[in-house]
């Protein structure tokens, strides 16, 4: 029979009650003829609960016990949704991730999947399982121990599993019923998607849009899986929910397809840095070792052989930032004068796969911040996508403003 896997998010199982919501829709597609794989994460506000008792028990904790605790979550809810499925009488079993197994590399709490065997729940369909229910989120190193895939790995759990089965199409179901020309919170026209590519997806996710896990778009784009976005609180049809594909697959879109900011963003700024080949790596090298996530860089003009260099990064990792770049001056790799950190700015973002082919689309994203009164401080640009930061007081009108420039609440 053909498979679908269908993920299920924390709020979509945080009580009894809406597990059996989630069962009841997973019972109609095994009607309509499907082996069913779901994926699930742990109930609502658990995996943080978890996670504090880790905290509170040992601040400098074994990461392999780690892993081992925050993954328990997922393996109530899948227990609880496999015997929620046989209430319904619609055969299904629990998986954990090394029952399956899904391999994965030994980094713990950031794991990424190597292989998902078929073989174990595969049998076990031809054997009359219907619904096979997977712990999302976690898998099993090489040594034989539980791994993490990281915040909102379930939703790579999910992508990887319809990719290993072949699966027909792959439901995400969550709080929200798509995906959105923008936080609907924030510009009241905004517009649900019918489709997007998956190159506007990977931007928006990584942008700050909190649909779907970046790496999950990643491997979905990788392995073309069809990807659908669903809310697991409304009344569904076979349109419902916003579909994620391949750009061949959507006939027209606007220019730009949306808006995405992030909010918690640090601009920092190395005064007065010695310009001469290997700057460059000299400072994002260590950043890099520190784990520090930068984004958009600057260089400023060089005068006398010094230059400034900017760069973004998340403000929880502006502490780590500055105690590399200090740890490089003293060793000698890299001499600056100052290093300036404003943490009172915003990244503000137009993706759009029609960049590629219409000209304007900076010009009328700079020329509507201009006309509101807010300054850039640093641009960025790719192919499909150009961001700015400014000044977070600012954001949410930045984000509406371009919304309406870009007369995002009309379909193309």
């Amino acid at each position: 029979m053909p498979v679908l896997v269908m993920k299920f998010g924390g709020t979509s199982v945080a009580t009894l009650d809406r597990i059996r919501r989630a069962a009841k829709r997973v019972g109609v597609e095994v009607s309509k003829g499907y082996d069913v794989i779901v994926i699930v994460s742990a109930m609502s506000g658990e995996t943080n609960k978890l996670v504090g008792y880790v905290n509170e028990t040992s601040p400098m904790y074994d990461a392999r016990e780690y892993d081992a605790v925050v993954s328990a979550g997922e393996n109530v809810t899948a227990g609880l949704m496999a015997l929620t499925l046989q209430e319904m009488d619609v055969p299904a079993r629990s998986w954990q991730g090394w029952q399956v197994p899904v391999r994965t590399t030994s980094v713990h709490s950031a794991a990424r999947i190597e292989e998902i065997p078929t073989d174990n729940i595969n049998a076990r369909f031809a054997q009359g399982m219907r619904v096979a229910v997977v712990a999302g989120f976690q898998g099993v190193s090489p040594e034989g121990r539980i791994t993490t895939l990281g915040r909102g790995g379930s939703d790579t759990t999910a992508v990887a599993f319809a990719a290993a089965f072949g699966a027909d199409r792959c439901d995400i179901y969550t709080d929200v019923d798509g995906v959105y020309t923008t936080d609907p919170r924030i510009a009241d026209k905004a517009r649900k998607l019918d489709r997007i590519a998956f190159e506007e997806m990977l931007e928006l996710a990584s942008l700050g849009a909190k649909v779907l896990q970046t790496r999950s778009v990643e491997l979905a784009m990788r392995y073309n899986v069809k990807l659908r976005v669903l809310s697991s609180f409304e009344e569904q049809s076979d349109d419902a929910g916003t579909l994620v594909c391949s750009e061949e697959e959507i006939m027209e879109s606007n220019v730009v397809s949306g808006i995405a900011y992030s909010r918690d963003e640090a601009k920092m700024t190395l005064i007065s840095v010695a310009d001469r080949p290997g700057i460059a790596a000299a400072i994002f090298g260590p950043l890099s070792e520190a784990g520090v996530n930068v984004d958009m860089i600057v260089q400023n003009i060089s005068e006398e052989g010094r230059t400034d260099m900017t760069f973004s990064c998340p403000t929880d990792q502006v502490l780590r930032a500055e105690k590399a770049l200090a740890a490089a001056k003293t060793r000698g790799e890299v001499n600056y004068h100052d290093l300036v950190a404003d943490t009172n700015v915003a990244k503000v973002s137009a993706v759009g796969i029609g960049m590629r082919s219409q000209s304007g689309v900076a010009a009328t994203m700079f020329r509507t911040l201009s006309n509101e009164g807010i300054n850039i401080k640093v641009i960025a640009t790719s192919e499909i996508k150009i961001s700015v930061l400014i000044d977070r007081k600012y954001m949410e009108l930045a984000v509406q403003a371009l919304h309406d420039a870009f007369e995002l609440d009309k379909v193309a």
